[in-house]
């Protein structure tokens, strides 16, 4: 039997002035789907990424064969560091290794995406900036709701 393709939208959003940013992800299987969102202050923007990539792809069942698709620079530039090869990244090597370790056992692929309106995407940016926003505060992580979810214009 082939593994099930899961497809996960992924945002983030950064405000510098702040330090504070904040990541969504919507993560569909099938018909199913779940997402989840979080922030934080004092970060800065590879970061917050950094946690929102880790996070989806841990939702991701092991063995999954993964499309991640996003249309964010900061979640992008993550994934072609990911690819590179020659030296790991200095900084935030916790957080790469948590990256890592959420790729192991799982066929990733990453799409650029379009940030249309009615799209998983503009529904991913939407919560990452409601996590970012509630991040300056406090540590901040919630799974966003199922009626909430139905509205993020996941295609069949």
């Amino acid at each position: 039997m082939p593994a099930p393709t899961i497809r996960i939208w992924l945002e983030t959003n950064h405000q510098p002035s702040f330090r504070a940013g904040g990541w969504a992800y919507v993560l569909a299987e099938g018909s199913a789907l779940s997402g989840a969102a979080g922030g934080d202050r004092s970060a800065t923007g590879e970061p917050i990424a950094l946690v929102g990539l880790a996070e989806a792809l841990k939702a991701a069942p092991p063995g999954a064969v993964v499309e991640l698709r996003s249309a964010s620079p900061t979640v992008a530039a993550a994934w072609r560091k990911l690819a590179a090869t020659g030296d790991p990244p200095s900084a935030d090597l916790d957080l790469w290794a948590q990256v890592s370790a959420a790729l192991a056992g799982r066929t990733t692929s990453f799409t650029p995406a379009a940030a249309a309106p009615r799209t998983p995407t503009a529904f991913a940016t939407a919560w990452a900036e409601l996590a970012r926003d509630k991040g300056k505060t406090r540590p901040f992580r919630a799974a966003i709701p199922k009626t909430n979810l139905a509205k993020a214009g996941v295609p069949a």
